[in-house]
């Protein structure tokens, strides 16, 4: 019998697989369910993800199983879903069109739409369709309740009854009207910032090598723009990236740095770099791969003013001490089940169409 208590103990099963898979090391568990039928596939799906797209690391892959591992507990989705309350009792289909910027960025939205025990109907990404296919599978013989709920498609999206697409402010556009006349959540490009008043540690300004260059800084959680006091010194914010170095190695990422260098230095723009990281004054919050924008501030009231007012365009504000939703330092990556992106509650919306 469906329940929302069976679907959450789905997810963690799930959770449990995904456990096996981590930058510490892949690891076969004994405890696992189904592990016969499904580990050395998941294995081959992670080889074939990383051959498919260059910026999908087995590095950058197993950060993110690792993350959505931990946060797929019964505990977590408990406090996930404890506010859900459906104003009817019908199971609707709900399309999924996700991003491609980072493995799984679209798991969030899966999750919330088969856990509040609607159909879901998936257009994933090219860069990114490896990896979900293949873990609905592994739910669908978990719970066989989510056999018939869960459809992948590669055509043009039909018989929805509500959307949640992610794109880039030009595709958002277009699917703003292509939606219109169905309850949508659309999501923009936003980007994330640091505030840094120039008292940081040593150790906070390491860990904040880990929001800007995980997942080659391409997570819309991703550190592209520093405010800075002025006068600030930046050797010490390079010191701090700098055990990040090695991704410099990355041949992808070589040929952004290297482009992007040169782009600036034909335009005569004043930027620091270290051999992998450029920075660059510039008022914009997105910055390309290797490079990272800063600004000065006069004061943090000022400057507190301007970010509220560009809500709609940040995911994440990274400080210590300067506001009251900041983000600590190294943890952007790591976003609990109820930091919704955009700050739009899916649970709610999902309950109400």
């Amino acid at each position: 019998m469906d329940s929302i208590e069976n679907r959450i103990n789905a997810f963690v099963k799930l959770g449990n697989f995904l456990s096996q898979f981590s930058n510490e090391g892949i690891q076969k568990k004994e405890t696992v369910l189904l592990n016969e039928l499904f580990f050395d596939g998941f294995k081959h799906q992670i080889k074939i993800a990383q051959e498919h797209n260059s910026w999908f690391t087995k590095e950058a892959i197993l950060e993110a199983l690792y993350n959505w591992s931990n946060a797929l507990t019964k505990s977590n989705l408990h406090i996930f879903t404890d506010t859900y309350k459906p104003t009817t009792v019908s199971s609707k289909k709900v399309a999924i069109v996700m991003a491609g910027n980072i493995p799984m960025v679209g798991f969030h939205d899966f999750l919330a739409v088969l856990i509040s025990g609607h159909s879901v109907l998936v257009k994933q990404s090219s860069n990114d369709k490896h990896l979900l296919p293949f873990l609905a599978k592994y739910l669908e013989h978990i719970d066989p309740y989510f056999k018939g709920k869960i459809t992948f498609t590669e055509g043009k999206l039909a018989d929805f009854d509500a959307v949640i697409a992610t794109g880039s402010n030009n595709t958002a556009r277009y699917f703003k009207y292509y939606f219109k006349n169905k309850p949508n959540i659309i999501r923009k490009s936003r980007n994330s910032v640091a505030v840094l008043t120039g008292k940081e540690s040593d150790l906070e300004l390491e860990k904040l090598s880990k929001d800007v260059f995980n997942y080659f800084g391409l997570g819309c959680r991703s550190v592209s723009k520093l405010y800075v006091p002025k006068g600030y010194n930046f050797d010490a914010f390079f010191n701090g990236m700098y055990n990040k170095r090695d991704l410099i190695n990355n041949a992808k990422y070589a040929n952004n740095y290297d482009y992007n260098k040169a782009v600036y230095l034909m335009s005569e723009f004043d930027l620091l770099e270290n051999g992998f990281l450029m920075i660059k004054e510039d008022e914009s919050y997105s910055s390309p791969i290797a490079t990272v924008f800063y600004e000065y501030y006069q004061d943090e009231t000022s400057l507190k003013n301007k970010l509220e007012a560009d809500n709609d365009k940040i995911q994440c504000i990274v400080s210590n001490g300067f506001t009251a939703n900041e983000i600590a330092f190294g943890e952007t990556q790591n976003p609990q089940l109820w930091d919704y992106a955009d700050g739009i509650n899916t649970l709610d919306f999902l309950a109400g169409i």
